[in-house]
């Protein structure tokens, strides 16, 4: 069956306690009482960021001050291949009423939500409860301890997301120095992703695996694991990530680092181009601080990921 593309912006209001706003729709629409980010269809001759300020004018009654381009997802219903084009809206003028929605309701990111979500809007849930910055482990390079230290300093910082990468600890450190790592951000209620083995993964009770590019080339089908990631340099790895249906990529080097001497960045204009239109949260990579989050997500990013920058006192 043969159906007709629609093109639909949708919002993701973020206050500054992190909670976003979701929608229940009419009792008199088509998915009456089902949940949904708030938006509606692109008109002829707008663009989906023009669709989005118009529509939250009409739905909410608020103005848009400043948006982030986010994610793209498609879902196919009955009637229509519907693409939804989502964007963070991190600044407006007015208090949200409901003008079209029979309740609103602020929701934190936990992976609670209210049901029943609108089928395209349920993936975007576990989009928005991954933390925004991801600190990427190098106990090889400064010393076990050192890091364990540099970790308990950053979890009482709020750091909710870490990456252990540690080709240099033989496999008996590697499992030692996870497990402390498994235990430690856990007990702040954070998640912890293995580099390339997914077999430690489960073994230290990580949450997930993070795929090199090479590893993500060579996979038919996504790591059983509850959350799945990977490296990526270019638009190619990028689409397949997504093929694979894992949760983030990571994209960069955005500036030249440390880690990869002589290498150039890609800049945030080639950022912009290659992250664009993508059904998965990106976060960006390379010679990054915490400082260069609001760019990030200015230039489409999720948030940041960091190897030295993210464990600077």
């Amino acid at each position: 069956m043969t159906r007709k593309r629609v093109e639909v912006a949708a919002g993701v209001l973020l206050r500054v306690d992190g909670r976003y706003l979701l929608g229940q729709r009419g009792p008199d629409t088509v998915y009456a009482g089902y949940w949904e980010f708030p938006g509606g269809k692109v008109e002829a001759g707008e663009t989906p960021a023009q669709a989005l300020c118009r529509e939250l004018d009409e739905e909410l009654g608020i103005r848009v001050t400043h948006l982030r381009p986010w994610m793209l997802r498609e879902h196919l219903y009955e009637h229509a291949h519907v693409r939804l084009h989502f964007f963070e809206v991190s600044a407006w003028e007015g208090e949200p009423h409901g003008k079209v929605h029979s309740v609103l309701d602020w929701v934190l990111p936990d992976l609670t939500t209210r049901e029943p979500m609108l089928p395209a809007n349920g993936p975007i849930l576990k989009a928005l409860s991954l933390p925004r910055l991801m600190a990427i482990t190098h106990a090889g390079e400064i010393g076990i301890e050192a890091q364990l230290a540099a970790l308990d300093r950053a979890l009482a910082d709020g750091l909710r997301l870490v990456q252990v990468r540690e080709p240099a600890l033989d496999d008996a450190q590697r499992a030692r120095f996870a497990r402390e790592v498994v235990a430690r951000v856990h007990g702040c209620g954070g998640l912890v992703l293995i580099n390339g083995d997914p077999a430690l993964a489960g073994t230290v009770g990580a949450d997930g695996v993070h795929l090199p590019a090479r590893l993500l080339a060579s996979l038919a089908q996504r790591p059983d694991c509850a959350w799945v990631g990977a490296s990526c340099h270019d638009r190619g790895e990028l689409e397949r990530a997504a093929a694979l249906g894992l949760d983030y990529a990571l994209l960069g080097p955005v500036a030249p680092t440390a880690s990869h001497p002589g290498l150039p960045g890609l800049g945030w204009a080639r950022f912009v181009e290659l992250a664009a239109g993508l059904p998965l949260p990106v976060l960006a990579l390379g010679g990054l601080q915490p400082d260069s989050m609001e760019a990030a997500r200015d230039a489409g990013a999720h948030g940041i990921a960091a190897i030295r920058g993210a464990w600077r006192a």
